[in-house]
């Protein structure tokens, strides 16, 4: 209660509500403003009955003019977030959960089956969320409906002129992105309950059990998340257990929650088709940058590549890679471990006669967590390839560069641009493999990038050092 934390049990009750992870935004403000007079030495003669947690020491710290204030802003920032709702007169609380990272709403409505797509579609709009009360399978179609609305076009010529000249790239391009992170937002405002066992306690829900797991890993207590985001889950686990025909491979990739899948086939097949160095028989050794789910390394392995280092930085994509590895029992070649770009912490000395990268296409910021398969901020990770790739490669060893000109298309990024990053890393061109994408969107005219995406070509660079 407040007023035990006004007076003298304040320090008890305070404690107590950090470690149920229960802490209101009023708490916090009153447990900040009196913490920050607290002396280290009432601080630990305070907390040592309780039993403080070790890892609270080591953040306060030993020495004098600890700032414990700062602790717990810590310990507030790592806590699960809560969303707050009124609901039958009653203020209710629970954890919320996003895999993609978007916050919690500031604003929730109970909403059901009475509830028609114009009034939710409005509510969407003005970032209102609803929590659905209703039948779940009436929530899916509430969201269809949504979806339909959010992508009508205005049928108002004078909203439009005629004359209107079309936007250019990269302004239709950023364009185009504003419109989906707007649509996601919109789709995003319905939403469910999960209870600790990943349930959904609404008539005709299906078991999703499972598929939260995969995400979300075990939970402690009862939980919202939108239905956008959770048909999104079951999706990923769905492929997760039925896997991806890579033809190239001759094999099925499983792909987790959150790795980018291999549905475009085309940069696998570059791969298997593009020769070998003829360096990797006096030094059976690639690398592949960035594994996502190793389906690169699988490749160079059932080409007989002796051993292969492949690299990750990202949990999810570490654990699907190995997984991916193992079932395609080319464990005794590849071996995945940890790190950033370059694994020069488990192999500071190794050079590889092959190093292979398959870098986000797109220069830009990710707006999700899997985006950042996609986008690929200020180039890092292009840029990191290309400048330590000479100083990994044996003499007359290859770096392979797998990209797409899309973003040349898109103007996010000039060919001379690409080549002056080659030539600033010490590089040169060896040669180039073109293929063109197979995927749906390239042949639909009434997609937005179709200008952009009917050109694409995705490419095999072939560099050495320079």
């Amino acid at each position: 209660p407040t007023d035990s934390i006004m007076h003298g049990g304040w320090l008890l009750e305070c404690w107590m509500v950090v470690s149920q992870l229960q802490l209101s935004t009023h708490r916090a403000g009153l447990f900040t403003r009196h913490f920050r007079g607290l002396s280290l030495s009432k601080y630990h003669s305070a907390f040592a009955p309780l039993q403080f947690p070790r890892q609270m020491e080591t953040l306060v710290g030993r020495n004098a003019g600890p700032k414990p204030i700062s602790v717990f802003r810590r310990i507030q920032m790592n806590t699960q977030p809560l969303v707050n709702w009124n609901e039958k007169g009653a203020m209710r609380t629970a954890q919320w959960r996003s895999e993609n990272g978007v916050p919690p709403p500031r604003r929730v409505v109970i909403a059901d089956d009475r509830t028609t797509a114009d009034a939710a579609y409005r509510l969407a709009c003005e970032g209102t969320a609803m929590l659905w009360r209703g039948d779940f399978q009436n929530a899916r179609q509430l969201l269809q409906a949504l979806a339909r609305r959010a992508d009508a076009r205005p049928q108002d010529s004078k909203k439009k002129p005629k004359d209107k000249k079309p936007r250019e790239f990269p302004e239709a391009f950023h364009q185009y992105r504003m419109a989906q992170a707007q649509r996601a937002r919109i789709l995003g405002m319905l939403l469910l309950p999960f209870t600790a066992e990943h349930a959904i306690p609404l008539p005709r829900a299906p078991e999703v059990g499972e598929a939260c797991a995969q995400a979300h890993g075990p939970v402690q207590a009862p939980y919202l998340g939108s239905l956008r985001e959770l048909l999104g889950l079951v999706g990923a686990h769905e492929w997760r257990k039925k896997g991806v025909e890579v033809p190239a491979l001759g094999a099925h990739i499983h792909p987790h929650y959150g790795v980018f899948s291999p549905v475009r086939g085309e940069y696998a097949d570059l791969v298997a088709a593009e020769p070998l160095p003829a360096m990797l028989e006096t030094v059976p050794i690639a690398m592949d940058i960035g594994a996502g789910t190793g389906v690169i390394a699988a490749i160079l392995a059932k080409r007989g590549v002796a051993r292969v280092i492949a690299t990750e930085n990202e949990a999810r994509a570490l654990a699907c890679a190995r997984e991916n590895i193992a079932q395609l029992e080319f464990g005794k070649q590849v071996e995945v471990v940890e790190a950033d770009l370059y694994p020069s912490a488990q192999y500071p000395n190794t050079r590889a006669a092959l190093i292979v990268c398959n870098p986000p296409w797109l220069p830009g910021k990710p707006g999700t967590a899997i985006e950042h398969a996609i986008y690929d901020q200020d180039s890092r990770m292009l840029r990191g390839f290309l400048k330590d790739l000479a100083g990994h490669l044996v003499p007359g060893g290859e770096g392979w560069l797998i990209l797409s000109d899309l973003a040349e298309h898109l103007g996010l990024r000039t060919r001379e641009a690409l080549l002056a990053m080659f030539e600033a890393a010490g590089l040169k061109v060896l040669g180039r493999r073109d293929i063109k994408p197979r995927h749906a969107r390239s042949q639909d005219k009434a997609d937005p990038l179709h200008a952009a995406r009917s050109a694409e070509l995705t490419s095999l660079w072939r560099l050495g050092a320079a």
